[in-house]
């Protein structure tokens, strides 16, 4: 008994800011040098008062369309901008989908690894037998953690959502996993404030960082040199401990999807793991970096154009806030 992704869709919210916005509206920013570095011309955020759960129920109801709901047995639901504190999202997106009462549904708390990690507890509930057919989503709106004149973070993250409905096969098409934990970097990605050990404070005024970037507690800090250094020194590894669980080497693999980050660090690891250039995915442009939904929408998008089809291997990595990271080999 094996697992096998049936469907792949990506929801983007409505509204665009591109770096000419950006480049009017801060007076250091500078449009061509963000996109030579980062890759990215323009990010699609949420407007005020859309939520995550709001982009998951819309790629939800899009992937769900001409599709018998009544198959779907297992909702999984990837976020780290929840709804509430509780209940979890899954819950309500279970409600808002029509889908049955008798399904399992639960929220997994990652960003960046969010995509592999589910693949590997769904590959585990199939072949275990508890479920056949499991619709995994993932939404993040990681831009209203970022304060408005912290413009290093905003050129980066973009919001979105993705689904994937995941069913039995008799073969099976998710290969081994490659998993990892290192907790001692969680200071350097991370929003301090808004859980229960440090509340919300509405009062905090911003803080230059020494780069003409301002924030708060209540807002996203990324320590771009330390997350550089763990990307580094993982990822390689990674890349290499998941094609040697799989008894497979480069020349297997027909495709390379990583999480997009930004454009830089992803041409440095390409380089690290010396994989062909006409096998590596770097698909920023018009997204930005969407946390766990960068891989999800990068074999969308593939696959819509024709670069992977069934039987293509495809090797998925993630990485980045925990730290958490995750390897896998799938063949679509």
């Amino acid at each position: 008994m094996g697992s096998k992704i049936e469907k792949i869709e990506y929801y983007l919210p409505e509204k665009i800011i591109t770096n000419e916005y950006l480049e009017e509206k801060y007076k250091k920013f500078k449009s061509r040098k963000v996109y030579k570095n980062t890759g990215i011309k323009s990010r699609h955020v949420v407007s005020d008062g859309e939520t995550a759960l709001d982009l998951a129920f819309k790629v939800g109801t899009n992937i769900l369309q001409d599709y018998d709901k009544s198959e779907v047995d297992f909702l999984l639901y990837c976020t780290q901008s929840p709804e509430y504190y509780l209940p979890s999202g899954a819950c309500i997106l279970q409600d808002k989908l029509g889908l049955s009462d008798s399904i399992g549904a639960l929220d997994i708390t990652l960003g960046c690894s969010g995509y592999v990690y589910g693949l590997s507890i769904i590959k585990g509930l199939i072949k275990s037998g508890i479920a056949r057919k499991v619709l995994f989503v993932t939404a993040d709106t990681l831009t209203k953690y970022i304060n408005e004149n912290d413009v290093a973070n905003k050129v980066i993250f973009g919001d979105a959502a993705t689904a994937t409905i995941i069913s039995q096969s008799d073969e099976e098409h998710f290969h081994e996993f490659s998993l990892g934990t290192d907790g001692t970097g969680v200071d350097n990605l991370v929003v301090k404030n808004g859980g229960r050990k440090n509340l919300y404070n509405p009062d905090l005024v911003p803080q230059d960082d020494g780069l003409g970037n301002f924030r708060t507690d209540n807002n996203i800090y990324m320590n771009g040199p330390e997350i550089f250094n763990f990307t580094i020194s993982h990822v390689p590894v990674t890349f290499k401990n998941t094609l040697e669980k799989n008894k497979m080497d480069i020349s297997d693999i027909d495709y390379v999807v990583f999480h997009q980050a930004n454009k830089y660090i992803l041409k440095y690891l390409r380089d690290l793991c010396e994989i062909p250039v006409e096998k590596f995915h770097i698909d920023l442009e018009e997204t930005g970096n969407t946390s766990s939904c960068t891989i999800p929408i990068g074999l969308s998008k593939l696959i819509k154009l024709n670069k992977i089809d069934s039987g293509s291997k495809i090797l998925l990595l993630g990485f980045g806030v925990g730290y958490s990271w995750g390897g896998t080999i799938i063949e679509i």
